[in-house]
């Protein structure tokens, strides 16, 4: 059992991403005294908090200087050290994108990055904190991971395996408390993802169209299928936490048993997790895609649920997407 049963109830569990993180590092500082965290004047924010009251001593206040912020992690990681920086994504990688690049990507420092507040369910912040381009900024950087977990659980557990890695990484990390989608027991490792979900319709062979989302958006994604059951249409929902490097083997492998393919995230659908699957699928198995994403748009002010709505990113949006794809591919 991979997802959490109570997650088509009327009202699923919730926590949010952000803590799952803080949960983490202080238990990545517990097991390894390596672990140093530094924050851009966020720290509450962020969650990084939980670990500064366990490690005060391996914690750094940079203040609002996300460059240095950058920087010195880089320096800290070349002698020995594994930082954690925090900030909200709009300002790092948003602001201080060349710092990783040339000080820690140029370097395959294991300096690790934590962009908070990314996605448009940020909400009444508006567009100018709406981080919905840090997938791709970060996608395109060699030796970068990157990890967007769907829920605070799966960042605990993304946050302990990425101090346990020695290349630089990235984790998005949404604002609100978001539905708590796996278990404890769920099986998680960078550049794995998982089948999460098979509905009814596709458990009796209507193998008709597979999901692939990332980030708590997911749970839109995982709505979507378990609707979509009532007309027997048969759907798979993958969890694709790792985008970089992304599992190849398991997106080819839902392509070539669905036939058509939906992608779903909280981003941009250039650069973002869309993309990704598209590259992998156009060299090794070409099917219709459907994809699921802000289209070349600034985000704007509202709440979350407005928003998800509005950009088309809801369940029902993915329906359509959905059926579209079907229809694609006859």
């Amino acid at each position: 059992m991979m997802l959490n049963k109570n997650i088509f109830s009327k009202t699923p569990d919730v926590s949010p991403i952000r803590k799952g993180f803080g949960e983490g590092l202080a238990l990545a500082g517990k097991e390894d005294t390596r672990v140093v965290g530094l924050c851009a004047d966020l720290t509450e924010s962020t969650h990084m908090s939980l670990f500064k009251e366990q490690f005060p001593k391996r914690f750094i206040e940079v203040g609002v200087a996300e460059q240095n912020l950058a920087t010195v992690a880089s320096g800290l990681a070349a002698m020995g050290k594994i930082p954690f920086i925090t900030s909200y994504a709009m300002f790092s990688p948003g602001r201080n994108w060349e710092q990783i690049r040339t000080t820690i990507a140029y370097n395959d420092r294991p300096v690790k990055i934590a962009g908070s507040h990314a996605g448009i369910s940020v909400g009444p912040d508006g567009g100018t904190h709406q981080a919905i381009e840090d997938i791709a900024l970060m996608r395109v950087m060699p030796n970068m991971t990157v990890v967007s977990p769907c829920d605070a659980i799966e960042a605990r557990k993304a946050t302990l395996a990425l101090a346990k890695t020695d290349k630089p990484a990235y984790i998005r990390l949404s604002r609100e408390k978001t539905p708590i989608i796996t278990l404890e027991d769920t099986p998680f490792e960078i550049g794995k993802g998982s089948v999460i979900y098979e509905n009814d319709a596709s458990k009796k062979g209507h193998k008709d169209v597979a999901i692939i989302a990332t980030g708590p958006i997911l749970f839109q994604a995982l709505k979507a299928a378990y609707s979509l059951d009532q007309d027997r249409v048969g759907v798979v929902v993958v969890n694709i936490h790792t985008i970089k490097p992304i599992d190849q083997k398991l997106v080819v492998k839902v392509a070539q048993e669905y036939k058509s393919v939906v992608t779903v995230e909280e981003h941009q659908v250039s650069g973002g997790l869309g993309s990704a699957v598209c590259e992998v699928l156009a060299e090794h198995e070409p099917v219709p895609v459907e994809l699921v994403g802000i289209r070349d748009l600034f985000g704007q002010s509202g709440t979350p649920d407005e928003l998800i709505k509005h950009y088309g990113l809801d369940a029902e949006s993915i329906i359509e997407a959905g059926r579209r794809a079907i229809h694609r591919k006859k």
